[in-house]
């Protein structure tokens, strides 16, 4: 009977496995997870569990019986540490699992700085993992003073719930504005004042020279403009990378992740990918995402695909993000527009339109479902709205909805 070996017990995993299921496949299905814990959200880590408004329990995806329930076999804090392509093994914990087919569900691993900036110091956090909330949320405390390196989205909600705590929080960011790579420049300016409003001391353009330390454990900061700071733990939020070092090892083709053809196919026969970790063809490129709808769906379809449903997967992306009492909803894909349209509600209520030409490309919507929902639904039909309605904040959006 068929056997199928997953790698990486995350949320592209743990749905791809679920799917199979409930597709009917009859097979054998073994999940492997370097983590000790059942595959978990990651989202609520750095929000609702670092607050401790969530408990670990609550994190998991599914209920721990499920998977026996389900007759999948799941192999927990044993990482994979080679892929045989030829002999169709995997070794996982110094034992060898052969598979039929073998999916490739990574995900991502946190950039950290170097040891010779004082990376390694004791009180240096990556935001990625239950463990490393876990080792955060004691120094997460009232009158505490935190360094967060990195102001994407990662490094704001830690600002926000660090804030929250009353911790003393300062954020540099080397780039020139926060959110930089990711958000126009309206989205930087929202959410810089949204945080300078909670007491977060922001600066941009400035990048981390050195951390130092006393008896191995961070105390300081140097920054690139020559200023000091006196911390006593330190966030790093500057991005995630695929993690691909066992695909790349068993010789699989890796372009900006493992590349995938538009059913999630590696360069390899019988293997497969999907999530965080794996790139698929878009509009003449390459594309990946780093999202939860995106490992769902993906995952979903590979699943499909595994028992020769033979449907491109095609993206529709949407993100989100928690910080205060503001939630920021992203539909599409902001690369390439040219201009943004702001449409300019009561209170923190706003949204910003990316086009793209005339073409709507995406909408950043604080605070504002109505505005998300209707952008996202006129963006996955290939339709556009227009501006001059979007900046209207007295026009009625559903009038951009009628055919």
């Amino acid at each position: 009977m068929s056997h199928i070996v997953v790698i990486g017990a995350g949320q592209a995993g743990a749905s791809l496995v679920a799917q199979l299921r409930k597709n009917g496949f009859a097979g054998s299905i073994t999940l492997v997870g370097a983590e000790p814990v059942p595959p978990y959200q990651r989202p609520p880590l750095s929000k609702a569990y670092l607050l401790g408004e969530m408990s670990a329990e609550r994190l998991f995806l599914r209920p721990e019986n499920f998977y026996g329930e389900q007759e999948i076999d799941l192999w927990l804090g044993q990482p994979a540490t080679d892929i045989d392509t030829r002999a169709r093994t995997v070794t996982v914990g110094g034992k060898i699992i052969a598979w039929d087919r073998l999916v490739l569900t990574t995900g991502a691993v946190p950039r950290h700085l170097p040891a010779a900036i004082g990376g390694d110091l004791e009180g240096v956090f990556a935001v990625r993992t239950l463990a490393d909330i876990d080792a955060m949320a004691p120094h997460v405390a009232q009158g505490a003073r935190v360094l967060i390196v990195g102001g994407g989205y990662i490094g704001l909600e830690a600002a926000a719930v660090c804030a929250r705590r009353g911790v003393r929080v300062t954020l540099v960011e080397n780039a020139h504005r926060i959110l930089q790579r990711v958000a126009a420049p309206e989205t930087s300016d929202y959410f810089r004042a949204l945080h300078r409003d909670h007491g977060v001391d922001i600066r941009e353009g400035v990048a981390l020279d050195r951390l130092t330390g006393e008896g191995g454990r961070v105390s300081g900061a140097v920054l690139g403009d020559g200023s000091t700071l006196a911390v006593d733990f330190v966030i790093v939020g500057i991005g995630i990378a695929p993690s691909v070092a066992l695909a790349a090892t068993a010789g699989l083709k890796i372009e900006n992740g493992i590349a995938v053809d538009a059913l999630g196919r590696c360069s390899a026969p019988d293997i497969w990918a999907a999530g965080d970790c794996a790139s698929f063809p878009w509009r003449g490129g390459r594309l990946r995402l780093e999202s939860v709808p995106n490992a769902i769906d993906m995952a979903e379809c590979v699943a499909g695909n595994l028992l020769d449903a033979g449907v491109d997967y095609v993206p529709k992306p949407w993100f989100w993000s928690d910080q205060y009492d503001v939630k920021l909803q992203i539909a599409g894909l902001h690369a390439g527009h040219d201009r943004v349209v702001t449409r300019q509600g009561e209170g923190r209520t706003a949204s910003f339109w990316y086009y793209g030409g005339d073409r709507l490309l995406a909408v950043d919507a604080m605070n504002d479902p109505r505005a998300y929902m209707i952008g996202k639904r006129l963006i996955e039909a290939g339709r556009s709205a227009d501006p001059a309605l979007v900046g209207d904040p007295g026009a009625d959006l559903k009038a951009l909805l009628q055919p």
